[in-house]
């Protein structure tokens, strides 16, 4: 049954809950600890197998990629995923996860409020997405042709989905959290979503370049002309 605003801290006013609101009872300082503590752990190993297990030696910015999609990995189908799966729920739940989406939320109810095209944008974000970036991940560990095509793709489906994740909201007027607030609208909402406007776009154009790259050495070749 729908909750009243009187007995949740989300906006708007008068946002209807899928179920009973039960507020946290863990710190936001608890939740942000472990959230990037466990960041840095992903990062940190990820580099240093990188730099070890690879087919080939990979360059920084190789390494830093497959950082990246890694954590985007972990990301998409374990937090995204879990919001995909329990959106009906978050807002009363207490396991870690679900309290880590409501904290969020106070800068973009949307989730807790299991707004349709969030449920629909994470879904495909956390089961496509999710499994692509380690797939991209892996491609670039082998050194497979396929690299630069799994890069391209899950970069361009990233990049879609926060710029609708963005202009959606700026439709609606910023109404689903406290606009120009410190924490959460410009550190939860601005700057932790603009990684995946940044890092996809600089990724699609090197994916473009390198499709390119490709294409204009099979055609210098002869190789992609028709036969006669």
């Amino acid at each position: 049954m729908a909750e009243n605003v009187s007995t949740h801290p989300y906006l708007p006013q008068g946002l209807k809950l899928p179920c009973r609101y039960v507020e946290n009872d863990k710190s936001i300082q608890e939740l942000l600890g472990v959230f990037f503590g466990l960041t840095a752990l992903v990062m940190v190993s990820t580099w240093i197998y990188s730099g070890s297990s690879a087919k080939v030696k990979l360059s920084t910015g190789q390494r830093l990629t497959v950082c990246w999609f890694v954590l985007c990995g972990c990301i998409h189908l374990i937090l995204e995923g879990w919001f995909s799966v329990f959106h009906n729920s978050i807002a009363g739940d207490q396991s870690f996860l679900s309290q880590l989406w409501k904290e969020y939320s106070k800068a973009d109810s949307r989730y807790v409020s299991a707004d349709n095209f969030t449920v629909v944008m994470e879904s495909i974000t956390a089961f496509l997405e999710g499994p692509g970036s380690f797939l991209a991940a892996w491609a670039i560990l082998e050194n497979k042709p396929s690299r630069y095509l799994l890069q391209l793709l899950v970069s361009t489906g990233q990049l879609y989905g926060d710029i609708l994740y963005y202009t959606i909201e700026y439709k609606d007027g910023f109404i689903h959290g406290p606009m120009w607030h410190p924490l959460y609208f410009w550190f939860y909402f601005m700057f932790l979503n603009s990684f995946w406007i940044v890092i996809p776009f600089c990724l699609l154009v090197q994916s473009c370049g390198k499709v390119s790259q490709a294409q204009s050495a099979l055609d210098k070749t002869g190789a992609g002309k028709k036969r006669k």
